[in-house]
């Protein structure tokens, strides 16, 4: 399992209001999507997250997103080392991915980055 990186996750109430401080921030764009009735732009190491308040409640139990090679080999290494994969691996618009259960309780993100 390769680890290429971290997005950290971050809960909005008016995303169009954070995105110039992000972008700012970040020396970057957004990249906007929407995934569940949850609005999300993504600007260099953050993802922000925007919507329904029951949605965002799930969304902030995850620690953060981690960039990973090959979402499949992921797996296979969580579930070895006691995880438990909570979903997926689905495909989402950032890529395959997948969130899993750390024998710790930490919830976290798992997403490969292929075209």
């Amino acid at each position: 399992m390769e680890i290429l990186g971290t997005t950290l996750r971050v809960c909005v109430d008016d995303l169009e209001t954070a995105i110039p401080f992000y972008e700012r921030l970040a020396g970057g764009r957004a990249q906007r999507f929407e995934r569940g009735g949850v609005q999300v732009a993504a600007i260099g190491c953050f993802l922000l997250m925007s919507g329904p308040p029951a949605e965002l409640e799930v969304l902030r139990k995850v620690a953060a997103t981690i960039a990973v090679k090959d979402v499949d080999d992921t797996h296979r290494v969580l579930t070895e080392l006691g995880a438990h994969i909570v979903a997926g691996p689905i495909a989402s618009p950032a890529g395959r991915n997948l969130i899993a259960l750390h024998p710790d309780g930490s919830i976290y993100e798992y997403v490969d980055r292929n075209p």
